[in-house]
């Protein structure tokens, strides 16, 4: 190297320390880098979680299992959150009830069916003074595709707790869910548990729907708490009102967990990721 070239060399270190001393001055602290914020901190309308050395644990090995919230931006593809959409379909709902049959409307909930191959499905459910209806709603299309009526008289328990798969199995599912049950004394078929289209099965299982968080309307819809709890009293009340001969009057309320008999859940885990039970803008496809 030559001593023009050292003395440009030099000449270079001593301009970055300038820099370098320059940008700090005496007296001055460098902040430190600020953290990337975690999954419960960033994007979230709530407000922030307490640490949890502040939570007092009544039992220590008691592991609460939460769904991932989804995004703002992912969560305006649901066609159920377009204005209207909701009112409209409790609308449509409502003209096919039979008055006489079913009662008065009390209260109506947007829920996740989860069948018995641990797919969910989008449904409105609506609590009537007789009857819980499960409604199968098109929400692109704005038309009502399937009922499913059960007499709230002939509901005699409610399951809710974790949700639970084989020892074997490899599908899972996180979070809490609720199964209705109305007839004890009739066992699914071999054939109805292999077949993911059947509908032969006497209790349904539900779970919270994903839009939960969206706004305050919806979250009051989508309280599975809430409407285990309106359930169980209107279940009550049509015991009392009808009580069904041959059978135990009253519902039994028990907090255990929700098996789930699927092994693989290949199917599920591709619907369920792609939430092809939900009515959903899927974007548009071409060249």
């Amino acid at each position: 190297m030559s001593a023009r070239e050292q003395g440009d060399f030099k000449f270079v270190e001593l301009g970055e320390e300038a820099v370098e001393q320059q940008s700090t001055k005496p007296g001055e602290r460098l902040e430190e880098p600020v953290e990337a914020a975690g999954p419960a901190e960033r994007g979230s309308d709530t407000q922030p979680e307490k640490p949890s050395d502040s939570i007092p644990l009544t039992n220590p090995h008691t592991v609460l299992v939460k769904r991932e919230p989804i995004d703002k931006h992912k969560l305006k593809r649901f066609f159920v959150l377009r204005p209207g959409t909701i009112e409209q379909a409790i609308e449509d709902i409502q003209s096919t009830m039979d008055e006489k049959e079913d009662g008065s409307v009390q209260s109506v909930w947007l829920l996740a069916e989860v069948d018995h191959w641990n797919n969910e499905k989008e449904r409105i459910v609506l609590l009537a003074e007789n009857s819980l209806l499960i409604c199968k709603y098109d929400f692109i299309m704005l038309s009502c595709e399937h009922i499913q009526r059960i007499p709230l008289n002939c509901i005699d328990r409610i399951c809710h707790g974790e949700f639970t798969f084989p020892q074997k199995s490899l599908d899972k599912r996180e979070g809490e869910g609720l199964r209705i049950l109305w007839d004890r004394l009739r066992e699914p078929t071999f054939l109805s548990r292999w077949n993911p289209f059947s509908g032969d099965f006497p209790f349904c299982t539900f779970t919270e729907h994903p839009v939960l968080e969206a706004n305050e309307k919806f979250t009051k819809m989508c309280a599975l708490d809430q409407f285990r709890d309106q359930l169980t009293q209107a279940a009550q009340r049509a015991h009392e009102k009808k009580p069904v001969p041959g059978k135990a009057n009253g519902v039994l309320v028990l907090k255990q967990p929700i098996l789930i008999e699927t092994y693989v859940g290949l199917m599920s885990f591709i619907g369920n990721q792609n939430k092809l039970g939900y009515c959903l803008a899927r974007g548009n496809m071409g060249f």
